[in-house]
């Protein structure tokens, strides 16, 4: 069972020199931009037991990321192994600030989830203005993004998103 802990408990361990690993399984651009003070970054996609114990070395884990959600998902997947000690952040970095914590802030860039938004709307517009202008079959691809979208909802996965992150321009 996953614990959860505020941002102010959080701090409070990390000032009096307890052992922890705290990990942030965001994408390396998110992580670059904001993160916690002395966090370890790990993906969420490359979140593992025998990674997380690694980078723990049998110290409590605390996991993060933006607000919660990815994090959650990590804890899941660590949360049969009885060797690591997991501890969900509540509220995330997102939290971390709101509760006037210290962060580290580096490169500014534009989140994940704009890009998917900016993607998503150009090919929605490009293939309405195609379908309109060129050929009706072009519409096909504003009703596949928006099948896509849907999907994404529905399953709380994003392979416009996952694809997205494998680009160039998002990585360290």
């Amino acid at each position: 069972m996953t614990n959860i802990i505020s941002p102010n408990e959080l701090a409070q361990k990390q000032a009096s020199g307890d052992s922890m690993a705290i990990i942030d399984v965001r994408s390396p651009v998110e992580f670059r931009e904001v993160h916690v003070p002395h966090a370890i970054n790990l993906p969420l996609e490359k979140v593992s037991e025998e990674a997380v114990q690694q980078l723990a070395d049998s110290a409590p884990v605390y996991i993060i990321c933006r607000s919660g959600q990815r994090a959650a998902k990590a804890c899941e997947t660590l949360a049969d192994n009885p060797l690591i000690h997991v501890n969900l952040v509540e509220g995330g970095t997102e939290g971390w600030i709101q509760a006037g914590l210290n962060v580290v802030r580096g490169k500014k860039s534009m989140s994940l989830e704009r890009q998917v938004r900016l993607t998503a709307g150009v090919l929605v517009f490009t293939g309405t203005v195609l379908g309109y202008g060129i050929h009706p079959a072009f519409l096909l691809l504003s009703g596949g993004v928006g099948f896509g979208l849907a999907f994404a909802a529905l399953t709380d996965t994003c392979a416009m998103g996952m694809m997205l992150a494998r680009m160039p321009w998002n990585q360290t």
